[in-house]
């Protein structure tokens, strides 16, 4: 009895969170569309560098599990898209330990995939349909622009950006999630 109402329960928790996950609407397609198909590349070769060495080690004690090469990859990419769309990539690192704790192959139970939880209506909306969420590059650049205009509609409440993200707009449990990773683990 108490398994069928946690059951219950559960089921529609799930589906309230997939009916407030809103799809975007023209202008907020338009625009993101617009930053996907700009090319980005790091500004200050040095201070990548020191970054990427520094999170590397905060990533290996994190995600034991995320060989080093793809370990390399995650991060060079998070810092390349984080500073293409104006994010702090720290940030960046800690929605993807929130999200899918770094495990590229993740797939919710609502259906978001990667490592930063992409639903697959976002590949639709920006009218991409070749994209595999499940690569590692094209999951951190829709995070991140998705993200990044989240906090531009929210003028600049990264608060309010965080929980439109994750699909629980107006509670704080989720943003405030990521901001315990990242006091945490990821603030230099």
């Amino acid at each position: 009895m108490i398994r069928f109402a946690l059951l219950t329960l559960l089921t529609l928790g799930c589906g309230w969170l997939i009916a407030n996950q809103q799809r975007p609407d023209a202008n907020f397609r338009a625009e993101l569309k617009s930053l996907l198909e700009e090319e980005h590349s790091f500004s200050d070769r040095f201070e990548a560098e020191v970054w990427m060495k520094d999170m590397s080690k905060r990533l290996a004690k994190r995600a034991p599990n995320v060989p080093e090469k793809e370990r390399f990859t995650i991060l060079k990419l998070t810092h390349k898209y984080a500073k293409a769309y104006q994010l702090d990539p720290q940030l960046v690192l800690a929605v993807m330990e929130v999200e899918s704790n770094f495990e590229r192959f993740a797939i919710s139970r609502v259906g978001a995939r990667g490592l930063m939880q992409i639903m697959p209506f976002w590949i639709d909306e920006i009218g991409h349909p070749d994209d595999n969420l499940m690569d590692i590059e094209t999951n951190i650049r829709y995070g991140c622009a998705i993200l990044s205009l989240y906090i531009k509609r929210e003028r600049k409440n990264v608060t309010n950006a965080l929980a439109r993200y994750n699909g629980s707009y107006g509670k704080m449990k989720y943003p405030m999630k990521v901001y315990r990773a990242l006091r945490k683990r990821w603030q230099a």
